[in-house]
């Protein structure tokens, strides 16, 4: 699901409707652990949908000006996702 490794936060998994709730949770808590800015690793995420994007989206929210997260490794259609709703200035992604 999620964990932290060298200074970044692991995103694993599937996110869905049945456990977005809980992906935010916990990586709102893990967030709020570290110091900003924090990496967003996505490079284990099985799927980059637009439930997916929401979530990371909503833990974006939760940092300072919306600035606190950078992105890694962001899945291919979740970067159309970003593209097509013109997201790709609000997200910093590396």
């Amino acid at each position: 699901m999620l964990r932290l490794h060298n200074q970044a936060l692991w995103v694993s998994g599937k996110i869905d409707f049945a456990n977005a709730e809980d992906y935010y949770q916990q990586g709102l808590k893990l967030i709020q652990q570290q110091n900003l800015p924090v990496v967003v690793n996505l490079s284990e995420l099985e799927q980059g949908s637009t439930l997916a994007l929401a979530v990371l989206v909503r833990w974006l929210r939760q940092t300072p000006q919306a600035q606190g997260l950078h992105f890694q490794a962001v899945p291919a259609k979740m970067l159309k996702i970003i593209q097509s709703c013109h997201l790709e200035h609000d997200l910093i992604l590396i």
